[in-house]
């Protein structure tokens, strides 16, 4: 067959340990042999990024804005155990960090539902897409550890050189401070793209924080979505949708009680923990896609998860691991969707779609990996297979629907 021609490239952000494996498996089994794939490369692997000072990390982000789409691995956040592993210079920051804060913006993550696969929590019918805030907070903030005897105190110096200081605690004993920031700006455009979302999909959506805590800092977010929600009331009044402002820990309740069907915006940490957390109830981490969509319309599609160690050291003992490659396939698929959208390329957009359909087809017929294969409940027994096996039967798939 003729490959699917490309007109933009993507920005094609390589990761690390398991995934970095199944990035290449993908790329070999079922992308090239369809596609004239076109990508502006960056390798986003913690060995090059500590060779490059992690500019590399800026350099993919910048590269984002100009191209307009991007296709990220999951990558390493080091901690003191891999500073020594990888004989680091220091212990960078999360990349995902870096790049969301340069890109703004809030990410999506909807769970990857297939017919057999029954959720951990049953009563989830519908799928619930969390809306996370992807700028500042922990991810951007400064920290510092002090000594017995020394105070620590924030301090806000206005452009005339005013300065007021407020005490956050004078130290008896040793211990650590951190400072976090967030802008209205970057509040104002994350409300906006959550309502935008809700409305466009017509699903109610639940927005929560914890102000009765934090008045100031987490007030300022419910204080903002309350504006700008009287901008799209009449729209969500039109769909028959409904919004709701509530306490972190009143939202976790009402999810795990609900049906589904909602999307679910949460601060930046919340968001990525909740994640997670909704995820694992459907089924796996390797069940999520996810997209963050900055406020001037660039996107950055990734997997919501992360380096899959424990399968990777396997992988390097000679083993053929059983990862689950769905969330890093479909923010393949999300992309290459994307740019055709973006180029006017219909056969990439349908080639997209249905390489979705195919990675489906195949769990439903009842060939998955592993970590899906105890949830199964469909007609046929389960097959359990390697990573490679099952992107082999999903080419096999995909290869009847083209």
């Amino acid at each position: 067959m003729t490959k699917i021609q490309m007109k933009t490239p993507l920005v094609e952000m390589d990761g690390d340990e398991m995934t970095r494996i199944l990035w290449q498996e993908i790329k070999d089994i079922l992308l090239t042999p369809y596609i004239d794939l076109k990508t502006e490369y960056y390798d986003l692997g913690l060995p090059h990024r500590d060779e490059t000072d992690d500019r590399v990390t800026v350099e993919s982000a910048e590269a984002t804005k100009r191209l307009g789409v991007a296709v990220k691995c999951a990558t390493i956040t080091p901690n003191v155990q891999r500073m020594s592993e990888y004989h680091l210079k220091k212990m960078w920051k999360s990349p995902n960090g870096t790049i969301r804060r340069i890109l703004d913006g809030t990410v999506f993550r909807a769970p990857i539902l297939c017919e057999g696969i029954v959720p951990y929590i049953p009563g989830w019918k519908q799928p619930i897409v969390l809306a996370r805030h992807a700028y500042g907070d922990v991810y951007s903030a400064v920290d510092e550890e002090l000594e017995a005897g020394e105070k620590a105190y924030l301090v806000i110096e206005n452009e005339k050189g005013e300065v007021r200081r407020r005490l956050i605690h004078a130290f008896d004993g040793a211990g650590v401070v951190q400072g976090m920031h967030n802008t209205d700006a970057s509040i104002r455009s994350f409300a906006h793209s959550c309502f935008r979302y809700a409305v466009e999909n017509g699903i109610p959506m639940i927005f929560s924080t914890k102000d009765t805590i934090s008045k100031q800092y987490d007030g300022r977010f419910k204080k903002i979505f309350e504006e700008v929600y009287e901008e799209y009331r009449a729209s969500f009044e039109e769909k028959g949708i409904w919004y709701l402002y509530t306490l972190i820990d009143d939202a976790v309740a009402r999810v795990v009680r609900s049906e589904g069907g909602l999307l679910w915006a949460c601060k930046n940490y919340d968001g990525d923990v909740m994640s997670d957390m909704v995820a694992t109830a459907y089924g796996s981490l390797g069940m999520m896609s996810s997209v963050l969509v900055s406020p001037d319309g660039k996107y950055e599609y990734e997997a919501a998860h992360g380096t899959v160690t424990r399968h990777y050291y396997r992988y390097l003992e000679g083993e053929n691991p059983s990862t689950n490659p769905m969330a890093t396939l479909f923010a393949w698929t999300g992309a290459l969707r994307k740019r055709g959208e973006l180029d006017g390329i219909e056969a990439l957009m349908t080639f997209a779609d249905k390489l979705e359909e195919a990675a489906i087809a195949t769990i439903e017929s009842g060939v998955m990996t592993k970590d899906l294969s105890g949830l199964w409940e469909g007609e046929t027994p389960a097959r359990s297979v390697t990573s490679a096996e099952f992107l082999q039967a999903i080419r096999a798939e995909l290869d009847k629907r083209l």
